[in-house]
């Protein structure tokens, strides 16, 4: 059953990657996938995108948790729109605010929505508007582990806020083994790994660990990594890394980093009738279960961390794509309106799953879609 899921993980991998392979051949101009072929044809799939109004260079930057997901969506918008450049540079949630609120980009990707000090600010930028989130990308944060001869493993939020905070320092402690009958745990030392700059990813893991072991979570869900010990890296991509090199290593990042480097994944159990594996299909369960509670046009939602749903995986993220209501810059508007009405699409949500995200549900998405047509 290790190997079969080992061998699940890597296919589903390895399908990922062909997804972003055929969007590669699509910008070289095979008429096998989306895009234009060498004789001008274009595909049904690139049909399906309007580039009416899209000119010039966007520029936007943010969430390192939704790039394998922009990275996909550009490739394919750019195959499509001729002439339009779509330039998404991958930091943190926190410094893609910082960009949008100093307006040197035409969006910002964040896995947090906006503070109310943040959407203050954005009114500089968005005259006579201010900042909104737009949900578009969903998907679970993977807990992800290397512990050798350790093909599979279980852990509760109490556990995982023990280990995080340097409370919890070897494999084989009684806490752990209880939560997972028969696995031979070592004497390893854990070495637990998190983000070293602010970081909407850290901010999801915090607000999991605050609902549902609040006991043992006492932190302030913040974009900077609060607790004591541990050892920092860059980015989703650069924690991952960490994970797939150290034995004995723990880490948090999106399930596409999980997929793409063939790393093994936390199951949690929420207590529930059985623990939860990280899919997308898991995260889409406890996603659909997310109330909207912004206003206006604001779309932030509140999702429940502490849901025992069959199947529903609680360790999620929603990223956004942060925009000016109305007050958006005329020069980049038309792109800005076009690209986003792409990713909310239903074509532009398909390839999430692929991708290891998940689609955000229609009813939520609908809203989406009414927000960007209305943008100004």
């Amino acid at each position: 059953m290790k190997l079969q899921r080992k061998n699940r993980l890597r296919a589903t991998a390895l399908g990922a990657l062909a997804v972003s392979g055929a969007l590669v051949l699509t910008a070289c101009g095979s008429d096998d996938n989306t895009g234009a072929d060498a004789g001008g044809k274009t595909s049904a799939a690139a049909s399906n995108i309007k580039c009416d109004g899209a000119e010039g260079q966007l520029r936007a930057s943010g969430s390192s948790a939704q790039k394998n997901a922009m990275d996909l969506w550009v490739k394919n918008y750019m195959a499509a729109c001729s002439g339009v450049e779509v330039n998404y540079s991958s930091s943190s949630s926190g410094e893609g605010i910082v960009a949008f609120n100093q307006g040197t980009v035409g969006f910002a990707g964040s896995d947090s929505a906006l503070k109310p000090e943040e959407v203050a600010e954005s009114k500089k930028i968005c005259k006579s508007g201010q900042g909104i989130n737009l949900p578009m990308v969903g998907g679970p944060i993977a807990v992800g582990f290397n512990v050798e001869g350790v093909d599979s493993l279980t852990l509760d939020a109490s556990t995982l806020a023990k280990i995080f905070d340097n409370k919890i320092k070897k494999w084989n402690d009684p806490a752990i083994a209880k939560l997972n009958d028969g696995v031979k745990l070592p004497a390893t030392d854990i070495q637990a790994f998190h983000r070293s700059e602010d970081s909407g990813t850290t901010q999801n893991l915090g607000k999991y660990l605050n609902a549902a072991a609040p006991s043992d979570w006492k932190y302030e869900a913040e974009k900077k990594w609060p607790a004591p010990g541990g050892q920092a890296a860059s980015g989703s991509s650069g924690v991952a890394s960490q994970v797939k090199a150290v034995n004995g290593s723990i880490g948090y990042f999106e399930l596409s980093y999980a997929k793409s480097q063939d790393i093994t994944t936390v199951d949690i159990n929420t207590g529930g009738a059985a623990p939860v594996e990280a899919t997308s299909e898991n995260a889409s369960k406890a996603i659909a279960a997310a109330k909207v509670k912004g206003t206006g046009k604001d779309l932030a939602l509140d999702l429940d961390y502490t849901t025992k749903a069959e199947g529903a995986y609680p360790l999620v993220l929603v990223t956004y794509e942060v925009v000016c209501d109305t007050g958006n810059k005329a020069d980049t508007l038309g792109t800005v309106k076009s690209f986003l009405t792409y990713t909310a699409s239903a074509d532009g949500q398909k390839v999430l799953t692929d991708a290891g995200y998940a689609p955000i549900p229609e009813a939520i998405n609908t809203k989406v879609r009414e927000t960007v047509a209305g943008l100004k």
